[in-house]
């Protein structure tokens, strides 16, 4: 990336604008702070997930269509956090509707297999190239029993993850997450943090992080672990972190990581369920051309409904079809859940919504990166498929350290305040990245745009 010479951007104006538009919004969502008010009084926090908390309250939506939402002050905005990326196919679509409603008048669930689950395993097995499936409802569950499944198929118990990536919040990947820059620690030896209370220090140990992007730190992790007795039975990472903005692997990286897990006989899962459905048809493996042992899905494979997937090798899922471990669940393949799935990868999620995607894409980071070079802001686009978004830096992001080191927040707070004041529903947080849905037009994303200038324009007046 090209050295750019960039605007001191006067903080005092970012204290300014933040507080007017905070006030602009607050004033237009009266009736999401009276509900909050109502909510606090069942709901522990107000919300169903900690992740929907904002201060003073929370923005509560009352319906979505195609690309655009409504929330209860009625107030309608262009979906770019769609879910946190679970509705790529856009909301309410007439194709994946009708197969639920279609579903539910045949009965909702039964605990017992039904054909849909096989037709989707099969289109998994066809996007993935993996032979073998299983169902969960999250995530976090996926992501949980394809490391039970790891740790079977090779009686090992560390587990190995990238420093600042999600995994879900069970207990062995809610670890070295949110990390203040100042107790990141040694790049060769980062330390093993339980992200919030509950999470016993000796379930943390057990997981060790290290960088993104950095092959050989890897490496030399492993072996030192090898020398005490304690090599991973599975390395688990995004193939491009998806929870820093969007920071993608840079060339090689990948292909190192695949050999070197290879090499010391480590199981290595791809957690595809924020790319997967969403970068490609056959998600992150498709994209970067490298192939894990095991992958774990959900969020947009769904179609909007709870749903979640591991893949793997013959040899992986071995101790699942054998009966080694137990890999379980009521609602697992539920019909509703196969039935949204069936319409969204066959008839939905077709070669022409990709290549749709990749349109919007394009013109999404062409269009921020004009206005980053035109008023010399620090910062950059970046993106895959669906997935992109603008990073505050002024020099490339590739890695957590690299990430915690020049985030900008109090930028991150203000365009989130000058989306949401201008109809564009974005997801709060700092790390968050925007999602595409199929159902999303130049014009949709033309408002982004739009809003992005206007902040621009105002921050450097």
């Amino acid at each position: 990336m090209a050295v750019r010479t960039t605007v001191e951007i006067d903080r005092e104006r970012i204290a300014e604008l933040t507080a007017r538009e905070a006030r602009k919004l607050d004033e237009s969502t009266a009736a999401s702070g009276r509900m909050y008010e109502r909510a606090v009084k069942s709901l522990s926090g107000g919300v169903a997930s900690s992740y929907q908390l904002r201060d003073p309250w929370p923005i509560y939506l009352e319906r979505g269509v195609g690309s655009h939402v409504w929330d209860v002050d009625g107030n309608e905005m262009v979906d770019f956090h769609n879910g946190f990326g679970s509705m790529v196919q856009g909301h309410a679509h007439p194709v994946i509707t009708e197969a639920v409603v279609d579903r539910m008048r045949q009965g909702t669930h039964f605990a017992a297999p039904t054909e849909d689950a096989i037709v989707v395993g099969e289109e998994l097995q066809r996007r993935w190239g993996l032979p073998q499936w299983r169902y969960t409802n999250s995530g976090s569950e996926a992501t949980m029993d394809a490391i039970r499944i790891a740790r079977a198929a090779t009686g090992r118990d560390t587990v190995m993850k990238i420093f600042g990536s999600y995994h879900g919040h069970h207990d062995y990947v809610m670890v070295s997450i949110g990390v203040p820059y100042a107790s990141i620690g040694d790049r060769e030896d980062y330390a093993s943090l339980p992200y919030g209370g509950g999470i016993p220090k000796a379930v943390a140990d057990m997981t060790i992080p290290v960088p993104f992007n950095d092959a050989p730190a890897m490496e030399r992790r492993i072996e030192r672990l090898a020398e005490e007795g304690r090599l991973p039975a599975c390395v688990i990472m995004e193939a491009a972190m998806m929870n820093l903005g969007v920071v993608l692997p840079e060339p090689g990286y990948l292909e190192a990581v695949r050999e070197i897990t290879r090499k010391h006989g480590i199981i290595l899962i791809f957690d595809e369920v924020k790319t997967g459905v969403c970068i490609a048809a056959g998600g992150a493996v498709e994209r970067f051309g490298v192939m894990p042992d095991m992958v774990t899905l959900a969020k947009a494979i769904g179609g909007g409904l709870p749903l979640g997937a591991i893949g793997g090798s013959d040899e992986v899922m071995e101790v699942v079809a054998n009966g080694s471990v137990y890999q379980v669940g009521t609602y697992n393949g539920n019909p509703l859940g196969m039935a949204a799935a069936r319409a969204n990868l066959l008839d939905v999620m077709t070669p022409d919504a990709y290549a749709h995607l990749d349109r919007l894409d394009q013109f999404m980071q062409g269009g921020c990166a004009a206005i980053i070079d035109r008023y010399n802001l620090p910062g950059y686009t970046v993106g895959v498929g669906s997935k992109g978004c603008v990073t505050f830096a002024r020099d490339p992001i590739t890695d957590y350290e690299s990430f915690k080191a020049q985030q900008d927040g109090e930028l991150c707070d203000l365009a989130w305040l000058y989306n949401m004041n201008r109809g564009v529903f974005m997801t709060p947080g700092r790390e968050e990245e925007w999602t595409l849905s199929i159902q999303h037009t130049i014009e949709d994303c033309q408002r982004f745009i739009d809003a992005f200038e206007e902040m621009a324009s105002d921050l450097t007046a």
